[in-house]
């Protein structure tokens, strides 16, 4: 079974090796037809620590490493401009 591949962005890196990683995506409302922004939160294993907040990330499924983190860092897609 191939594993998921997603893109998201880093919101929290207080955490040692792990990050919390928001996919932003919209659904259209089955109703009204309004698209509505939901957004899922995945926790990811970063081993070198190399992320942090504002950067978008790819990430790819894995084992689970813990309770809640069932996925890896792959790459640094695009870092925010830092002052």
């Amino acid at each position: 079974m191939p594993k998921r591949v997603a893109e998201g962005v880093v919101k929290s890196d207080k955490m040692v090796k792990t990050r919390r990683v928001e996919i932003a995506r919209r659904v259209r409302h089955p109703l009204y037809g309004k698209y509505i922004r939901r957004k899922t939160v995945c926790y990811v294993h970063d081993e070198d620590e190399k992320s942090h907040v504002g950067d978008r990330v790819e990430i790819i499924e894995c084992r689970p490493l813990s309770k809640q983190k069932c996925w890896q860092l792959v790459e640094i897609v695009e870092r925010p401009a830092r002052a």
